[in-house]
């Protein structure tokens, strides 16, 4: 059975970082692309970034891109979201995903995490 767990989220000022993480299980994590999404209530899904099983492609969100990096480490099966200069409109909860191919669009991915939560106060 495949599962994700985030971690990571929390409460920042503006201006501010975080690191989220997902840690994968349940089949061969260097085999999958991986993507990071949002959503906040009320709104639809949103894409965040994704990354190839390898690392050497990765995909941004017009709205992240220059301030977020998505990477990943195969040995410890986890993939990560560095989030700078965090902005109070990027306050949400952040989905990991894996699928076949870094895709911008949700149903590429087969498995999806729990989420966590980030809140930038301003």
């Amino acid at each position: 059975q495949v599962q994700l767990v985030e971690s990571g989220g929390g409460l920042v000022q503006a201006g501010g970082s975080l690191r989220l993480s997902c840690a994968a299980s349940g089949r061969t994590f260097s085999a999958y692309a991986m993507g990071w999404f949002r959503k906040a209530p009320g709104k639809e899904r949103e894409f965040v970034a994704a990354i190839s099983w390898s690392g050497s492609t990765t995909h941004y969100a017009d709205s992240v891109k220059g301030r977020f990096t998505i990477s990943r480490d195969n040995a410890k099966n986890t993939v990560y979201l560095q989030m700078n200069s965090l902005k109070p409109e990027d306050t949400t909860d952040y989905y990991c995903a894996t699928g076949n191919r870094p895709s911008h669009y949700g149903n590429a991915y087969d498995y999806w995490g729990q989420g966590t939560q980030v809140t930038v106060s301003s």
